[in-house]
């Protein structure tokens, strides 16, 4: 549900988010500074040593050439489109999803039919009504203040990018999935769909504590407001604990990457657990560099699972991949 905010609403909502972001980069910046420093910002380089024992040092691929992308908030691998990726920018843009290849050329603007911007936070990719259909969930989940009623998630049908054209095109109609927690408003920054179920998992963000992870399980109403259930928290060994701002699941349904403005954390599904994807909150999380970015808030698998790739909210906008060892 679209909540209106008067101007004054509206600059309050801008100032707290910007105060919460300058503190937060403030320590980022200082562990940086003290730890993992970059060795190199040139394309195609390693941009540090890896301190993973699952994945290579972090790549700069690309850098992004859509001027229009300026604070991509949220990142998905496409299911229909070969090395497609798409993105959105953070609150204060229109209804609008943004295409580019591995190589950051722009491949076209899909502005959201039915659908409201207050405050797009996550895009994630998954199963929806149609059997064989891949849809994108596109998470308007944002809430510094934690004020909200209700967040939306809505829904649409992947569009294809085989044809894209110059200027804006336009979306399915959006399905809007409206949400409540069961316990009270919160901010959030990562959306996750499973990619077999359909099952949609939301991840809080809070500074100095734990993050709270919160399902949804398929299928749900698109007339009704739905009460998500509390399935866990989380607290990534980072400096600020549950800071989390992007997050996706592999295709294979095994595994999960969370984000925040330093690194991103994977965790790993054990064979024995192999029939209930929610014990993989219980495991042990596993830190993955992905090099210097400034304001990082996306994350995402590549369509075969084999590399991690994130961009940052600040222009020059990266494409940074990190592959999995062999």
């Amino acid at each position: 549900m679209w909540h209106y905010l008067s101007p004054e609403g509206e600059r309050e909502k801008f100032l707290r988010k910007r105060i919460v972001h300058l503190a937060v980069l403030c320590l980022c910046a200082l562990a940086l500074s003290s730890c993992e420093r970059a060795t190199s910002t040139q394309q195609g380089q390693s941009l540090r040593a890896s301190n993973s024992a699952s994945y290579e040092s972090p790549v700069r691929i690309a850098e992004l050439s859509d001027p229009a992308v300026k604070e991509s908030s949220g990142l998905v691998a496409s299911r229909r489109n070969a090395d497609i990726f798409w993105t959105h920018n953070d609150s204060g843009d229109d209804a609008v999803l943004y295409a580019f290849d591995r190589k950051g050329r722009n491949m076209g603007h899909w502005r959201v039919r039915s659908a409201k911007s207050y405050d797009w936070e996550d895009i994630a990719a998954g199963p929806g009504p149609q059997s064989g259909v891949s849809y994108l969930y596109i998470g308007d989940i944002g809430d510094n203040g934690s004020r909200r009623a209700s967040i939306t998630v809505y829904r649409i049908v992947e569009p294809s990018v085989t044809n894209a054209k110059e200027g804006e095109q336009a979306t399915e109609e959006a399905e809007a999935i409206r949400l409540k927690y069961p316990d009270g408003g919160h901010d959030a920054e990562a959306l996750l769909v499973h990619p077999l179920t359909g099952d949609l998992y939301i991840v809080t963000k809070n500074f100095g504590t734990s993050s709270g992870i919160y399902k949804l399980k398929a299928p749900f109403s698109t007339s009704a407001v739905n009460t998500l259930t509390r399935v866990g928290t989380i607290s990534v060994p980072n400096l600020v604990g549950g800071l989390i701002t992007g997050g996706d699941i592999s295709t294979d349904g095994r595994r999960v990457v969370l984000c925040d403005y330093l690194s991103a954390y994977e965790l790993s599904l054990p064979d024995s657990a192999a029939g209930d994807f929610d014990n993989i909150w219980k495991q042990p999380i596993e830190s993955v560099a992905l090099g210097p970015r400034r304001q990082g808030e996306a994350v995402c698998y590549s369509l075969d699972g084999q590399a991690i790739l994130a961009t940052s909210e600040k222009r020059p906008t990266p494409l940074i991949e990190v592959k999995r060892k062999n």
